[in-house]
């Protein structure tokens, strides 16, 4: 029988904690987004991570009630995501009644962040087999998400963190967005991971910007630095065609036959200019990456995900049904530094119920990592 017209359903009421009720221990991070702490449940002990927002009461920052509908935002994002494998837990809001200001609960995540473990000079390489574990749990959880209408849009090492059993978490979705709304989107995220379509002012993009992001991350696991710098300056006002010009100088410079629609792009005309001709065509990929350093299922995934033209690069689902990720190798257990400092970052909430995930992941047996 249909519900009579004019009668509402009654809302669903979100449970809030009090963040009095949690000791907090340790400063986790900060930034212009605001804190990051690790705090302790005073009645059962369960350690989790407290994301407060910052904001101020002049004109030159965000002011309180843009800094908590942001962070309601990624709540609402989060929330989406809740059970998607290889992603930060979420617990929830908490309320400060100091401030009355709502702060996020997240799992608490003992490992350091993918950026820490690559800025450390002391580590071998790491070898392929290791590299394609953890691609698949990256790309297994931007699978999730995905279906979720979840795009990231800020996939980075600073933003991929490893729990105590040595998976990754995706963290931080402060700039994620539901392609189930309409464009025009934004132009948002971190220069060196940041989508080709994207940097050229396309406004319809859709969640193949998040694959891209996956692609410079496989590249900078095998590098150990960013695939592709920029030499701008990071204030200059061309920094977009900068970072351009730093991707198709490794991808040669898209035409017509490569990615139709390519020349009607808001930047398109002023990065090929900048570009010496005998730049414009040659793809290098392959020389940078060898055999002897990456296999040829291995690429075939790299270049598939690292496509100029969105229309031809892999989703996370495609890239999973590649043969490199064929597990019947053993996959080695990363050696992850000893931090000084603990250390984790944002996860995801609850608002509709769903199933839970199961995923088991490949085993990483207790081997130490050693150089290829």
């Amino acid at each position: 029988m249909m519900a009579a017209a004019g009668v509402k359903r009654p809302r669903e009421r979100i449970k809030i904690a009090f963040t009095q009720d949690y000791e907090e221990t340790s400063l986790l991070g900060e930034g212009g987004f605001g804190v990051v702490v690790k705090a302790r449940h005073r009645v059962t002990g369960e350690a989790v991570a407290i994301k407060r927002v910052r904001y101020s009461d002049d004109d030159e920052g965000r002011n309180k009630q843009q800094a908590q509908r942001e962070l309601m935002q990624e709540a609402q994002f989060l929330d989406a995501c809740k059970g998607v494998p290889f992603l930060v837990g979420y617990h929830g809001l908490a309320r400060d009644l100091a401030t009355s200001d709502l702060c996020l609960l997240m799992e608490f995540v003992s490992g350091p962040s993918l950026h820490t473990y690559l800025s450390d000079d002391d580590k071998p390489p790491l070898r392929e087999r290791t590299v394609r574990s953890l691609m698949w749990q990256l790309l297994t959880g931007a699978r999730y998400m995905h279906q979720r209408l979840v795009v990231h849009r800020d996939i980075k090492p600073g933003n991929i963190l490893f729990d105590g059993n040595k998976n990754v978490k995706i963290c931080d979705l402060g700039l994620a967005l539901f392609t189930k709304l309409p464009p025009p989107y934004a132009q948002v995220g971190t220069l060196p991971y940041m989508a080709p379509e994207m940097l050229l002012g396309k406004t319809d993009y859709d969640e193949r910007v998040d694959t891209w992001s996956l692609g410079c991350v496989m590249a900078e696991l095998i590098l150990r630095r960013p695939l592709f710098e920029s030499d701008y300056d990071d204030d200059s006002d061309e920094e977009e065609v900068g970072q351009l010009v730093a991707i198709f100088d490794v991808l040669g410079v898209p035409d017509g036959r490569t990615w139709r629609g390519f020349k009607s792009l808001p930047l398109a005309a002023e990065v090929t200019k900048k570009l010496h001709k005998k730049q414009r065509r040659k793809n290098r990929l392959r020389d940078m990456f060898p055999e002897e350093t990456l296999s040829k299922e291995g690429f075939e995934v790299l270049s598939g995900l690292l496509t100029s033209n969105p229309n031809k690069r892999l989703t996370a689902s495609a890239a999973l049904k590649m043969p490199w990720f064929n597990f019947s190798k053993v996959v080695e257990e990363l050696s992850l530094p000893q931090k000084n400092k603990e250390m984790a970052t944002v996860p995801p909430p609850a608002v509709h119920k769903r199933k839970r995930i199961v995923i088991i992941p490949p085993a990483m047996p207790n081997v130490l990592l050693a150089a290829a």
